[in-house]
């Protein structure tokens, strides 16, 4: 009490501290804005009051200042002006972009150890939870063909725990529909127990899976897990013993952080199903819940009113240390939402809709929020799905500020009666609490934008971007002219007469045909943009009258389920629709990212060579997020986001070149077509379904989850040290090298000399082209790295798992087949060695410049870095010696991480870029660097042509500031 008094008296907004009181709880203390008697906190967004109440609380004086909080009230005149910096409650980790950063901290207690330092000292000051869930490979996948389902087998049999199905290890082509010993005739699904006996190479004696049976929720009877999620489960903790073991040890060794262990939930559900609070409570006070997080998908979070963003892992490790955000303030778009929604249309079709409207809004940047009547026409679902495509619109954050539909919500998940009522009273205090009746409560924003929901009708997004929306009626006309366009992000140019090739092959003895636009990949994913239950009910619903019809799909397609959660999996197994998915091949695989970021299993080797022989662009459709060109699979050429239902519909149909509207998807048994229309579930039965699926007792079982943990993990040994003991052997977990000349003195910036472009790269180069997160080509840099520590192919997992080993994911820089880099002309991981004239790794001619003591720079067009945050995507380019990146443009992410790492991001004045000063790449450049730098600061280059008898030329330069990442001046610091 008596720190608490002395707070309330030095706070400089001590005298805005308000109790909150009621019958029904106990009392409960909060900073309360309206008690500064301004006008124009009504009048700020929703989003704005949020960001201003964290400032008010968090103002210290250093960090955070009182003319932060005078900046946010005069957001009017502000924006886009002034900086100011911001406290989030929490910091949100998925593994991939999680384990680097908490190396770095392990890497931090070692560099303090060796200064004399106590290493304790080394733990993060802001709630962090770090959720292992992005691992998962697809190992193993279907068996045989479908026949007829089995209730009593799949939904209330007991979970058989032996092998289903011949291992598909990851280079092998031999595991698309492999049969297993004794397996039923026509079952394409689980086998039993006795059907097979084979087990994974590599497989341990000591890795344990739980053999407790998950039980229904209502009927207290075993659930079937299938067996491929089990073999993959185990798989990949076999495969990521030692990351685990690494996370373990972070669990107990750092204060401050939550390790959520694996098989339990991705990132994205977990957030909105466990972790999210609305409103949270700490130091004696309550406050609103925030949050960032280090995947570009936080922002689903802003649907149910809780602010977040994603950062990259430089950030978050400054947020985990106790350094604010600083963000420029921005512009706030009022999205207004008026008009019925299309009964046809899905939240898919909804998001994608938005996608477009706000992307042609030049919103890069913006804060975006909803309001108008449509907004009460969405659910919780609904918002959190639309929120979280902030990224594929450039938007920041897409807020639905709180109102009845998102209380209704917090009431079936994670809410106790007394703290909804606690939440309730505590916003309507605040006015953070949303009343669309009342049209007093409209804020002002920097502009309004209006969207009619009736104008959305069912749309799929591709071939190769997801701002690329098609609809539904019009796919077979859109990808024909496709096909007809020269190559570019719509074409693939092919000639009139080659576009009726159709290749014979043959799989599992039967013969089959592909053509152009023939679906070999179908993919039903429910982590980010399909958590909605309605979408994920609707493709089951679908399955279940397909089945019912007389329809299959083709068993060379390789199909998979992989639920965002294990509530997911619970809902389609209680409502009776998860045995017909897996008639149709769509078993559950397991939990986490795979297909997404290119973890799918290899196409039949009959599948591939059929495609090769037609030069055929063989299509995948996938429910998901990402489907970058080459990124599901190197020989599918084409790729397309859809809603769950229209992924089954098109796995059924095995084209996407096909009118769903007028041509049928397959035929019966009975000789009868059979079209969409017949089997295409009606928003009532969808709805139906669910209000009577998904109910609070699903939440509370992945509480018990939460809780429980697995028996792997639980017995998993990891060390009992403050320090982390580095396995000199280990090719996951290696102590990095940024630390190793820490000194007490901040070294002031210096100028870049006699400098080499490393690569010359042009437009839209995103993080995964500069730091792939699928596969490891066994051709690659990284893979000589593994084959030298003996290790095959099998074993060298995804960049991604990798990403606690610089010396891989140095060798993984710029490792993308789909690189475009102009020194060499041609698409690959190559580049220029220009003193010897030789083409090589891009790896190798980084190391022997560096060896040369010759600095690196890259040359770029616009929007360098956009894409996933992705904090390799700066570390590898430092660590291979890049001091600077000249570009027209950068992504702003990207941008922060360059600073945060040392290398300047410098960008060519308006109409100026490489083209136009006849950069051809070979030249040697000289940056003069002041030490006093400042964001903006036009800098002079020196450029010495190479071919032209050392031609001197000098252009000018712009040192690009950074937001929402560091303070411009301490990221100066670094530079």
């Amino acid at each position: 009490r008596l720190l608490g008094l002395l707070f309330c008296t030095e706070h400089p907004f001590g005298h805005l501290i308000d109790t909150l009181q009621s019958e029904q709880y106990e009392e409960r203390r909060y900073f309360n804005p309206q008690k500064l008697s301004d006008v124009r906190y009504e009048k700020l967004p929703f989003c704005m009051r949020v960001l201003l109440e964290s400032t008010i609380r968090k103002c210290d004086g250093f960090y955070i200042k009182t003319d932060d909080v005078s900046s946010i009230l005069d957001w009017q005149k502000q924006q886009n002006q002034a900086e100011v910096a911001f406290s989030p409650a929490r910091v949100l980790l998925q593994d991939f972009t999680g384990i680097p950063a908490m190396v770095d901290l392990a890497a931090m207690r070692d560099a303090l150890a060796k200064q004399g330092v106590d290493p304790n000292l080394v733990n993060p000051r802001c709630p962090t939870d770090l959720i292992v869930d992005h691992s998962l490979q697809i190992d193993y996948s279907k068996c045989a063909i479908q026949g007829p389902p089995s209730p009593m087998d799949e939904s209330h049999g007991a979970t058989v725990r032996s092998p289903a199905c011949q291992p598909s290890p990851r280079g092998s082509s031999s595991s698309s529909g492999s049969h297993c010993a004794g397996q039923r005739p026509g079952h394409r699904g689980g086998c039993s127990k006795a059907s097979c006996s084979d087990a994974p190479s590599g497989r341990s004696a000591a890795v344990q899976i739980e053999n407790t049976p998950l039980l229904c929720p209502f009927h207290l009877q075993p659930v079937s897990e299938p067996e491929t999620m089990i073999r993959n489960q185990e798989m990949e903790l076999i495969r990521n013993k030692e990351r685990l073991q690494f996370f373990k040890w972070c669990s107990k060794a750092f204060k401050n952080i939550n390790v959520v262990p694996p098989d339990i939930n991705t990132v994205h559900q977990l957030n909105l199903e466990y972790l999210c609070q609305v409103v949270q409570e700490g130091e004696g006070f309550i406050y609103p819940d925030s949050v960032v997080g280090t995947d570009s998908h936080t922002t689903m979070i802003n649907g149910l009113g809780i602010l977040g963003w994603g950062v990259g892992g430089i950030e978050s490790e400054a947020v985990m240390l106790g350094q604010p955000v600083s963000l420029t303030l921005p512009q706030v778009i009022g999205c207004k939402l008026v008009g019925t929604i299309n009964p046809l249309a899905t939240s898919i079709d909804i998001v994608l809709g938005i996608t477009k409207h706000l992307r042609q809004a030049g919103i890069g940047g913006k804060f975006v929020e909803f309001f108008g009547p449509g907004v009460q026409q969405l659910s919780a679902s609904d918002r959190t799905t639309i929120a979280n495509m902030c990224p594929e619109y450039n938007a920041t954050v897409s807020f639905f500020p709180v109102d009845d539909i998102t209380l209704q919500h917090f009431k079936h998940t994670i809410c106790s009666e007394e703290k909804l009522v606690v939440l309730e009273d505590y916003l309507k205090s605040i006015k953070l609490f949303r009343s669309y009746g009342d049209q007093s409560e409209e804020p002002q924003y920097s502009e309004v934008i209006e969207m009619n929901l009736s104008s959305i009708v069912p749309h799929v997004s591709g071939p190769k971007r997801p701002q690329d929306r098609v609809a539904v009626t019009c796919m077979k006309e859109d990808f024909i002219n496709c096909l007809n366009e020269k190559v570019g992000f719509k074409g693939f140019h092919i000639s009139k007469e080659k576009q009726a090739t159709r290749v014979p092959f043959l799989h599992e003895g039967a013969e089959y045909n592909l053509a152009h636009g023939s679906v070999v990949i179908a993919a039903v994913i429910s982590c980010t943009n399909n958590c909605n239950p309605s979408v994920m009910l609707a493709a089951g619903l679908l399955a279940k009258k397909a089945v019912e019809a007389g329809l299959m799909v083709k068993p060379y397609i390789r199909t998979s389920l992989v639920p965002g959660s294990g509530t997911v999996t619970h809902y389609l197994n209680t409502s009776g629709v998860l045995p017909y998915l897996r008639k149709l091949g769509f078993e559950v695989v397991g939990y986490g990212c795979a297909t997404c970021v290119g973890n799918t299993a290899p196409l039949p080797e009959s599948v591939v060579d059929a495609i090769k022989q037609g030069d055929l662009v063989a299509c995948g459709v996938l429910s998901g997020n990402r489907h970058l060109e080459g990124r599901l699979c190197d020989c599918v050429r084409a790729n397309y986001l859809a809603s769950p239902p229209l992924v089954v519909a098109y796995a059924i149909a095995g084209t996407v070149s096909i009118n769903l509207e007028t041509e049928p998807l397959g035929v019966n048994s009975e000789g009868k077509d059979v079209y969409l229309r017949d089997i295409w579930p009606s928003k009532e039965e969808v709805n139906h379904t669910e209000e009577n699926i998904v109910i609070a007792s699903m939440f509370k079982e992945l509480r018990s989850r939460m809780e429980k943990g697995s028996t792997f993990w639980n017995s998993l040994e990891s060390a009992e040290s403050a320090l982390f003991p580095w396995d000199p052997k280990s090719t996951y977990i290696r102590c990095p090298s940024f630390f190793s000349k820490l000194s007490k003195e901040v070294c002031t910036p210096q100028s870049i000399e006699g400098a080499y472009p490393l690569l010359f790269l042009g437009d839209k180069v995103t993080t995964d082209h500069i730091s792939p997160a699928g596969s490891i080509a066994r051709v690659s840099a990284a893979a000589k790295y593994l084959q030298s520590k003996r290790l095959t192919p099998r074993e060298f997992n995804s960049y991604g798992a990798r990403r606690g080993n610089d010396a891989v994911m140095t060798r993984g820089t710029f490792a993308s087949i789909k690189l475009q880099n102009r020194l060499i002309g041609k698409t690959g991981p190559k580049t220029l060695h220009i003193p010897s004239g030789q083409t090589l790794d891009v790896f190798e001619a980084a190391e022997r410049y560096q060896r040369d003591g010759v600095p690196l720079i890259i040359l770029a067009g616009k929007e360098y870095g956009s894409g996933s945050s992705r904090d390799w995507a700066a570390k590898g380019p430092y660590l291979l010696g890049v001091r600077a990146v000249i570009a027209e443009s950068f992504e702003k992410i990207h941008r922060n991480h360059l600073v945060g790492m040392g290398i300047a991001p410098l960008q060519f004045l308006p109409g100026q870029n490489a083209d136009s000063l006849e950069l051809c790449g070979k030249e040697r450049f000289t940056i003069n660097i002041p030490q006093e730098l400042i964001p903006r600061q036009q800098l002079i280059v020196q450029v010495v042509r190479l071919t032209m008898d050392n031609t001197l030329i000098h252009f000018s330069i712009s040192f690009e500031r950074c937001s929402q990442g560091a303070h411009s001046n301490s990221a100066t610091s670094v530079v």
